[in-house]
């Protein structure tokens, strides 16, 4: 049942509850108000969760984002997804050596292949951020997504123009991505040519 949902409310920049559904009546609670429930990853202004615009005469209110991914946390995100992507490539290989027992030829198949882990990033990575996660891999672990200047989900188009626009971010000598650090919204190069973010979930 909705009231039995227990909320808890950042009060004077301090989580405090839990208190129920009727409970936040007698509180304070203004459509900026952080708040969360079970089953939330992070908490929300109390605008953006239905049953209290219902309860509290909220309208929601649609904001553009404000948290930005770090240039660690991108990079570590890219790192995990290629972790993912060569494992499966090197069990793609194992399996070809069952056909293949020239030793020269099996060397021959592996590093033949290698580009193929590049061309599969390139090709996960744009079908991802284009789903509505929003994020490979290694961005969900990492909570971090990739979205249009408003905080929306791209186009799968948008989402191939970005990921191609990468090469403008690593020539020369990675300036592009060196680039986020001088960049007030933490873009890239890339972000910067398919005008997109990679936003943060809201920490309080």
């Amino acid at each position: 049942m909705q009231n039995e949902i227990e909320y808890t409310v950042v009060i004077n920049g301090k989580p405090e509850g839990p208190y129920q559904l009727e409970q936040l009546k007698s509180l304070n609670i203004r459509p900026e108000t952080f708040i969360r429930k079970p089953g939330m990853d992070d908490y929300k202004e109390a605008h953006e969760l239905q049953e209290l615009r219902e309860l509290l005469g909220f309208t929601f209110q649609k904001t553009a984002p404000q948290y930005f991914a770090s240039f660690d946390q991108r990079l570590l995100a890219s790192v995990i997804d290629y972790f993912f992507l060569t494992l499966a490539y090197v069990l793609l290989v194992l399996l070809s050596f069952i056909f293949i027992e020239e030793k020269t030829q099996r060397i021959m198949v592996a590093l033949a292949g290698l580009p193929l882990i590049s061309i599969a990033k390139f090709i996960y990575s744009s079908i991802a951020e284009a789903s509505d996660k929003q994020a490979t891999i290694g961005k969900r672990l990492l909570n971090i997504k990739v979205t249009d200047l408003g905080g929306n989900k791209i186009s799968l188009n948008n989402a191939y123009g970005r990921n191609a626009a990468k090469i403008l971010s690593v020539a020369p000598f990675f300036f592009g991505y060196l680039y986020s650090f001088l960049n007030k919204k933490q873009q890239c190069f890339h972000d910067l040519a398919a005008d997109t973010l990679v936003i943060k979930d809201r920490l309080i």
